[in-house]
């Protein structure tokens, strides 16, 4: 039974999608305006954990991830480097796929823009303003959260309480401060190419309103888990909360979940505190693999305090996980298994419950380490089908579940092997120095060397 973190009733609920084994499930994606940063790649991490659980636990998920390619952001970057919008858009779209690739990042099965859904979105519109939930000032309409009775239910806020917030904005003729936009006039210094007819005159969407037409159209009125990082809860995810449930009738949402913040020594990360760290930046320092495996040693609703330190840590843990496999791989035959030695099969349930219980990657984790151990421990002495055993439990645990992409075979290259095999010859005839000056050599090359109890040796390389 897979259990989740509600954000709606801030409590765990046990999971159950609305038809049988099918999920839908839409996640915030990016605005593509700057490069990917750190940040998202917390959020896309974990919300890749649920996917591939829920697909390991049998469900058919539907995941639909959307880019918001019309933006004041985008507006304004692109007014600056004096290009067109869908050209900025479009570089950092790019950008965002090459940095998701390399952290092994599972795709969406449809990514939605919001450029191709203006039809849908005006007509969304008109619902609300037809219902009396939406208003036109001038060519602006905003949603009028006083209509809605249920306002702040997500993010547990009373209206009194509310201040208005950057995203908010602020209008004299508003009815209320709060109220959000949903179509805005083009300003006369924007580019018509991110301005559409409407019934309001000639505009673009708001921010909010986007999400609510993508995930309703691709989805339905009601989706399963809906997320993002925390920091979506108010006013996005509020507002979008408030406008589809007025629109429908309908709970727009059963399951909300959202992720932790990255710190930097325990402030949030944001350009302005000059705390920033881009993806390209982190890889060029460090490999990928190393970044995915640092954001799963905490659990994805917690707090991430980023250090340099931390990757450190992270990147020698993961070369011992690699010199783990390597060595394995090394001593077996391979073939197809079925899990069956009892340990085994409760160190499978253990890792699996870990994951049902939200998700748990930080508790997972610690079970792939006492999977480590056991090969460690029993490598020499295990009978061959238990070694095939151990091969597919490891690369279950650590590729199909964490998506931590093992190292498949020792390097072939003539001439490190070579110099491998005089560093045995040497070693058997108590060469010590000249077998020194090999390990050296291999070092250097980008290799480190692992001996093994019969005398073998395996070359594993250094990440």
């Amino acid at each position: 039974m897979i259990k989740v973190h509600n954000t709606l009733s801030n409590k765990k609920e046990e999971f159950k999608s609305q038809k049988d084994n099918f999920v839908s499930m839409y996640v915030c994606g990016v605005t593509p305006y700057d490069k990917v940063h750190l940040g998202h790649a917390r959020a896309y991490v974990a919300f890749d954990i649920i996917k591939r659980h829920l697909l390991k636990r049998g469900y058919n998920v539907k995941h639909v991830q959307n880019f918001t390619d019309v933006d004041d952001k985008i507006i304004n970057r692109a007014l600056e480097k004096n290009i067109k919008p869908t050209e900025l858009a479009q570089f950092y779209i790019d950008d965002y796929f090459t940095q998701m690739d390399k952290l092994n990042i599972l795709k969406a099965e449809i990514y939605p823009r919001v450029t191709e859904m203006i039809p849908e979105i005006i007509s969304f519109i008109k619902d609300l303003v037809d219902k009396g939930f939406a208003y036109d000032i001038d060519g602006d309409v905003y949603f009028s959260i006083a209509k809605f009775k249920d306002y702040g239910k997500l993010s547990k806020r009373k209206l009194d309480d509310l201040k208005a917030g950057a995203r908010v904005g602020v209008c004299d003729e508003k009815l209320s401060a709060f109220d959000f936009a949903l179509w805005k006039k083009t300003k006369e210094n924007e580019s018509k190419e991110v301005a559409w007819e409407s019934p309001w005159g000639q505009g673009r969407p708001g921010w909010h309103i986007e999400c609510s037409v993508m995930s309703s159209n691709l989805l339905g009125d009601t989706i399963d888990i809906h997320g993002g990082g925390q920091d979506l809860i108010f006013p996005h995810h509020e507002n979008e909360v408030a406008q589809s449930e007025a629109k429908t009738g309908k709970p727009f949402v059963k399951y909300w979940i959202h992720n932790g913040f990255v710190t930097v020594n325990k402030e949030k990360m944001s350009k302005s505190l000059n705390n920033f760290f881009t993806l390209k930046t982190i890889f060029e320092k460090y490999n990928p693999r190393i970044v995915r495996y640092y954001l799963l040693t905490q659990h994805y609703s917690s707090p991430l305090d980023f250090s340099y330190a931390g990757l450190e840590g992270a990147k020698s843990t993961l070369q011992g996980i690699d010199n783990a496999y390597l060595r394995l791989v090394s001593s077996v035959k391979e073939g197809a298994i079925e899990i069956t030695d009892k340990d085994l099969l409760d160190l499978q349930e253990n890792f699996l419950q870990a994951l049902d219980d939200d998700f748990n990657s930080e508790r997972a984790l610690s079970y792939l380490h006492e999977l480590k151990n056991m090969i460690l421990t029993e490598l020499f002495t295990a009978k061959p089908q238990t070694l095939l055993q151990f091969k597919k439990l490891y690369e279950d645990f650590a590729e199909n579940s964490l998506g931590i992409v093992l190292p498949k075979e020792q390097n072939n290259d003539e001439d490190l092997q070579k110099l491998l095999n005089d560093r045995n010859e040497a070693r058997k005839n108590k060469n010590w120095a000249y077998s020194d000056r090999i390990r050296s050599i291999i070092d250097e090359k980008g290799y480190k060397i692992v001996d093994n109890k019969d005398g073998s040796s395996v070359l594993v390389k250094k990440i």
